[in-house]
């Protein structure tokens, strides 16, 4: 069964960093793009950065500079490193592995999965 665990939210001052990390376990055959998204109280879930196999990157304008997406050295890692935090970066974040090819009754299929979010509060 795949997991998505995703530690390292908390409480931060405006200005500061943070850094979340997600990790995919499970039988994984591969996993095509790993991504981060927030939903703050009352707000659809967003995407905030997305990161490919190839290591191509996208972003939200509104983190555009200040937040980074990397891999891990460990397979299926994913970071988000987050500077220059403002108040409206609160929300929850989630971890989401995208076309990821795992194994279900002897057969591979692929699919989406999330984690089950971190929240991140940055205080004024």
């Amino acid at each position: 069964q795949v997991q998505l665990t995703e530690p390292g939210g908390g409480l931060v001052q405006a200005g500061g960093s943070l850094k979340l990390s997600c990790a995919a376990s499970g039988i994984i055959r591969s996993i095509n793009v790993m991504a981060w998204y927030r939903q703050a109280p009352g707000k659809q879930r967003d995407l905030v950065a997305r990161i490919t196999s190839g290591g191509n990157t996208n972003y939200a304008d509104s983190v555009k500079g200040r937040f980074t997406i990397s891999r891990g050295s460990a397979k299926y890692m994913v970071y988000l490193q987050m500077n220059s935090l403002k108040p409206e970066d609160t929300a929850v974040y989630y971890c989401k592995a995208e076309d990821l090819s795992t194994l279900n009754s002897g057969t591979y299929y692929s699919g989406d999965f999330w984690g089950k979010g971190t929240l991140v509060t940055v205080s004024s």
